[in-house]
């Protein structure tokens, strides 16, 4: 019941930002956890950030830390990732992702996340 569809990838010099937006559909309630995850060439899908709808408690990939934001925007039914400092390890394509859950997991366990958006192509340059 849940529609997620992300956007805002693009192609930006090392150092640069951007804001990678996810725009969701079907929330009846304030019990999601939902997260960001990316996946580079060649490489497994990994966790970058998570929140919980009801709460707004951020978790962070230690790769991230710092440099990375996730937030969210209720009027707009959206949810960021603002992306600062970019490093060329950053590259990969971004998914959003979500569960229904009175609290997020400690873990980033892909078989956990329910529902899932397309994808978009973030890639930075040296």
């Amino acid at each position: 019941q849940v529609q997620l569809v992300e956007s805002g990838g693009g192609s930006v010099q090392a150092g640069g930002s951007l804001r990678l937006s996810c725009a969701a559909s079907g929330y009846t309630d304030s019990n999601y956890c939902m997260g960001w995850f990316r996946q580079g060439p060649g490489k497994e899908r990994e966790g970058v950030a998570r929140i919980h709808t009801g709460a707004g408690s951020q978790v962070y990939a230690d790769s991230v830390k710092g440099r990375f934001t996730i937030s969210q925007d209720n009027a707009k039914n959206t949810l960021y990732l603002q992306m600062n400092s970019l490093k060329p390890e950053d590259t990969a394509v971004y998914y959003c992702a979500a569960y229904q859950s009175g609290y997020c997991y400690n873990e980033w366990s892909i078989r956990r996340w329910k529902y899932w958006g397309q994808g978009t192509q973030v890639t930075v340059s040296s």
